[in-house]
């Protein structure tokens, strides 16, 4: 198996392979009749392209050009920008507000500045009023509060050339191109113990939304949290459900999430359509692909060294 890892602003040159190529590297946009709108008739293409918070994540102190802050991640205008592009799928992180709305974010945290004081606020904590006060707004000649983030252990401006406001699940629904899947990632904070009750009104929230609005959108759910993968499987059969995982390159209390082979576990038991790991946990143990096969489960890798310039073979 060949994995070759690229830059959503390549991707307009996946199409030129070999006519003779064991694997087709380009996307498809549902042209090959991806199944996605039932969980149970699930099936993937053999390659499959999705932008990583639409056109990107916000490294903000990256010193590689390609990863370079250059449009606000989690954004509409972030995801319509990645649509320009042959992708079948964004992803993107969803939190649940306070008052019950599911908002587009990735941080536990938002992070500001108010006189010259840092101080940081828990998403879920927050009301949908408060949380769409931070960063541009939408109304004309309204401030938002400034956005700081925590990278590499320091405390920036999230400073981005192409800004954008925060945004919430419906309103990608509504305001992002239809024909480009939606690959929901339900956000947890890996340091806290949830219990039933507030995951399962948590993703009856988030359910609603997709019911109300998805229309004919493709939609893959997935998340690090093996309870909420498995208790979303069990609320609804419309779309794929996929375990995220490390694949052991992090060690957890929890160790449904400390290996591949645990994510195997966690799907089959509880009916899963696949595993998304770290690219780093799929080379350190190759040998878990093929177990993943045979469990007749779908694999997609996310990572880092995914955008190193030369392909890796395993």
């Amino acid at each position: 198996m060949a994995l070759e890892a690229v830059h959503v602003s390549d991707v307009p040159n996946l199409d030129q392979v070999p006519e003779n190529a064991s694997v087709s590297l380009y996307s498809t946009r549902f042209a090959r009749g991806l199944e996605l709108n039932r969980a149970a008739s699930f099936r993937i293409p053999k390659f499959l392209v999705i932008g990583h918070r639409g056109h990107g994540m916000n490294s903000l102190q990256s010193s590689d050009p390609r990863m370079k802050a250059n449009i606000k991640e989690n954004s509409i205008l972030s995801f319509n920008s990645a649509a320009k592009f042959p992708i079948d799928f964004i992803e993107f992180d969803v939190q649940v507000t306070k008052d019950d709305c599911p908002v587009i974010f990735h941080d536990d945290f938002i992070l500001s500045q108010e006189d010259g004081t840092v101080f940081e606020k828990r998403v879920t904590e927050l009301s949908l009023a408060e949380f769409l006060s931070y960063g541009p707004q939408r109304e004309s000649g309204k401030e938002g509060k400034c956005l700081m983030r925590k990278t590499n252990g320091k405390i920036v401006k999230w400073n981005v050339e192409t800004d954008d406001s925060l945004c919430t699940l419906q309103e990608a629904f509504q305001k992002v191109e239809p024909s480009l899947g939606f690959n929901i990632e339900l956000k947890f904070d890996d340091n806290i113990v949830y219990q039933h009750d507030y995951l399962l009104h948590v993703l009856q929230v988030i359910l609603k939304v997709v019911s109300e609005f998805a229309k004919d959108r493709s939609i893959i759910f997935s998340s690090f949290h093996p309870d909420a993968a498995q208790l979303v499987r069990k609320l609804q059969n419309n779309y794929p459900v996929f375990f995220l995982t490390n694949g052991g390159t992090e060690l957890y209390y929890d160790v449904r999430r400390n290996s591949l082979e645990e994510a195997i576990k966690v799907c089959l038991e509880g009916g899963l359509q696949g595993i998304v790991s770290e690219i780093k946990g799929v080379f350190r143990n190759p040998g878990a692909v093929s177990k993943i096969k045979e469990s007749k489960l779908s694999l997609l890798t996310y990572g880092k060294l995914k955008y190193v310039s030369n392909p890796k073979h395993v």
